[in-house]
């Protein structure tokens, strides 16, 4: 509690206020703040009430359940319908609405669907049940995706026959590009995912200031690190020189964690794939290469499509494209709540529209 008090001492935060508008001196300045626990982290630190009225905060495509497709979700249904089937998944996958159904409802219905709570935890399903397939309905960005990737070498350590994966896995630096090259979002500079940071280091972000002049500042989660970001983006576009800067130095380096990244890559490879709101985005997912291939819920039992579609009025895929807010949602906290979600940026402890609801009033 010691080390997180010095980056929410009262003192240092309006000092770093006062930097801010110093920095900026009134001119309008748009962040985006790419990883969902940013977004959190705003708001129970109750940032956008003290920041000054020049600064605005738009949230990005950083939550792993939020950019989860319909279609993804749909083809998930299917499987957990099949029999002698055990859908494993985490909790907030659960209550994604799909085109009719979820996951959660399906589990309602007799579906033998779990819910684990590590990569690791499928793989014991599996050898619980031999007589059963446990398929591991899996998202996560490469924060998480290495665990998925040691679930995997773990399995065949094991010598699993009936455990499979169906990977929802994707890559920070592809949606980034699609995002910022799509045109459709203007934004000044980019608060980069700490998290994401800590495992993939921060190389990846060097094409957006030099393809897009865009600044951009890997930020940690406390009051004092955004605040610090914030200031170090405002420096970068008032000088009008763009680069990639670490405030995060306590939990994140330049290459990043190399193990778990070859750990990552010796089991995944980039792959084109959907995501909410933006579409297939090229190599932006991670799929298993050939030698895992055995392990692939899709390749080893290939379902037919299914025609999926979105919720009416939701305005999920506009959010987190940065386009719109939750309040500008018509559903917002009226038919869209956590208990009956038109999306999953409602679902998710990490996405927009649920931080919007639960701080509601705060700020």
């Amino acid at each position: 509690m010691g080390q997180r008090a010095e980056y929410r001492e009262r003192e240092k935060i309006n000092q770093l206020v006062k930097l801010i508008e110093k920095i900026s001196g009134g001119r309008s300045l748009t962040v985006m703040e790419v990883c969902g626990t940013h977004t959190v982290a705003v708001f129970r630190h109750g940032l956008k009430s003290i920041l000054p009225p020049n600064i605005r905060l738009v949230s990005g495509p950083g939550c792993p359940v939020c950019v989860t497709p319909v279609s993804a979700i749909d083809q998930a249904v299917v499987y957990a319908r099949q029999p002698d089937t055990i859908l494993a998944t985490y909790g907030d996958m659960m209550k994604i609405p799909g085109s009719q159904s979820s996951l959660l409802e399906e589990k309602a219905k007799g579906c033998d669907v779990r819910i684990v709570l590590s990569a690791m935890d499928p793989l014991q399903l599996a050898a619980d049940h031999p007589q059963k397939r446990v398929i591991f309905w899996a998202a996560g960005f490469e924060t998480t995706a290495p665990t998925v990737a040691a679930a995997i070498l773990m399995a065949e350590k094991m010598r699993l026959k009936n455990f499979y994966l169906y990977s929802l896995c994707k890559q920070m630096p592809p949606v980034l590009h699609a995002l910022v090259a799509g045109g459709e979002v203007n934004i000044d500079g980019i608060l980069c995912p700490g998290h994401v940071s800590a495992v993939a280091g921060t190389e990846i972000y060097q094409f957006l200031p030099r393809d897009f002049a865009l600044p951009c500042v890997v930020a940690g989660f406390e009051a004092a690190d955004i605040l610090e970001s914030i200031a170090l983006l405002a420096a970068q576009i008032i000088r009008k020189k763009p680069r990639v800067i670490n405030q995060y130095l306590r939990a994140v380096r330049p290459e990043g964690n190399p193990k778990a990244l070859k750990t990552l890559y010796s089991v995944f490879e980039p792959a084109d794939t959907e995501w909410r709101g933006l579409g297939t985005i090229p190599r932006s997912g991670l799929k298993l290469r050939e030698k895992y291939r055995f392990y692939d819920a899709q390749a080893a039992f290939p379902m037919a499509a299914v025609s999926s579609r979105e919720r009416p009025g939701c305005l999920c895929g506009r959010i987190l494209r940065g386009l719109n807010t939750p309040g500008d949602c018509s559903l917002f906290a009226v038919s869209c709540t956590p208990d009956n979600p038109a999306g999953p940026c409602m679902v998710s402890s990490e996405g927009t529209c649920a931080t919007h609801l639960k701080y509601r009033g705060v700020i």
